[in-house]
């Protein structure tokens, strides 16, 4: 990996703390949400409600989920826009954004990598025009001629797989991500966060859609609900245009928390009690087996019982078999749970 000057990062934490940053434009309306966060305050408040970066068993670049567009029907029937989404780990957030049009979202993860990734995206996001552009920048090919905003997914998909990556490209675009970061963002990134997202950003360029072998991410972005509707973040530029305006106004924010940890989840929790916000979805995957077997269940359930709810704020769980059938989609399905119910009963 090649090193970075540390001068850069001192001199980006120093505008980074800059007086006169106010941090709130506007409100979000129906809330106290901010209708933007300043790059201070996007940065500070995803400082502050992180914990120690921590192990998991493997990196996760993208999701291995391919039904957790099957509840997104039901979950569009039981929440409200406007609230806020939280989520772990990878892309299949953004689908879930994209859905419940929420006035902010929050991406837990126990490892830094997983806030690399959506610092990436987040850099993605800003710098392209439509779902074409972004696609091509993740995966450092050219755009293939002919795609438009009413291109279906399966051929938005089908044309980048006949193009080739190309070296140059991706030496173009890690520049770009970085001076979006660095310069224009001005967040306090180190050597090593700025070698790990290097790697992230390879491993797109080196594996193209197998970044995970299996499911591909061209699998994942061309799966459907049970009424085979394509409902992934870049089946329409509609719904990619959901995640970018959020990007956009630094409203998706990356915090590094253990969700049985004493931190993450209770500092975005009072941070949300603060602007009168309350959550309407909180997407866990499977992370919940985990925490059984490493005795975190309680610490988890008290976490959860500290944020703003209602009766519409749902879980959105990945699990094994489940209504779907064990046989399907490499064993696990999604489904919804209520969590105010859930966490009454393990209130401190």
């Amino acid at each position: 990996m090649r090193r970075r000057f540390v001068i850069a990062v001192v001199v980006a934490y120093a505008l980074l703390l800059a007086p006169g940053d106010a941090g709130i434009v506007t409100r979000a309306a129906g809330t106290g949400l901010p209708a933007s966060l300043s790059d201070h305050s996007f940065w500070q408040l995803s400082v502050d409600a992180s914990e120690p970066n921590g192990y998991f068993r493997s990196e996760n670049l993208t999701s291995n989920e391919l039904q957790f567009q099957y509840v997104i029907p039901d979950l569009d029937r039981r929440t409200r826009p406007g609230n806020v989404y939280l989520g772990v780990g990878p892309e299949q957030n953004f689908t879930y954004i994209a859905a419940v049009k929420p006035a902010m979202a929050v991406i837990f993860d126990i490892r830094r990598g997983n806030l690399l990734l959506h610092l990436m995206y987040k850099a993605l996001f800003e710098l392209a025009r439509d779902r074409a552009e972004f696609v091509s920048l993740l995966f450092s090919k050219p755009r293939p001629a002919g795609l438009g905003p009413d291109t279906p997914v399966t051929e938005l998909f089908l044309k980048f797989g006949e193009v080739a990556e190309s070296r140059a490209a991706y030496d173009a675009n890690l520049r770009a991500i970085e001076d979006r970061l660095l310069k224009f963002h001005h967040l306090a990134l180190s050597a090593s966060d700025l070698d790990g997202l290097e790697h992230i950003y390879e491993s797109f360029y080196a594996n193209g859609y197998r970044v995970r072998y299996s499911p591909s991410y061209d699998e994942l972005m061309m799966a459907t609900d049970e009424e085979y509707v394509h409902r992934s973040y870049l089946a329409t530029e509609a719904a990619f245009a959901v995640v970018k305006d959020l990007e956009s106004r630094n409203l998706v924010v990356p915090v590094v928390g253990d969700f049985g940890g004493p931190k993450a989840i209770r500092r975005i929790a009072a941070y949300l009690k603060t602007h009168g916000a309350t959550v309407s979805a909180f997407y866990l995957s499977n992370v919940e087996q985990y925490l059984d077997q490493d005795g975190k269940a309680l610490a988890f359930c008290r976490n959860v019982a500290t944020l703003p709810l209602d009766e519409s704020s749902r879980f959105i769980r990945a699990t094994r078999g489940g209504r779907y059938g064990a046989g399907y989609a490499y064993g696990l399905s999604s489904e919804l749970g209520d969590i105010a119910t859930a966490v009454k009963n393990c209130e401190e």
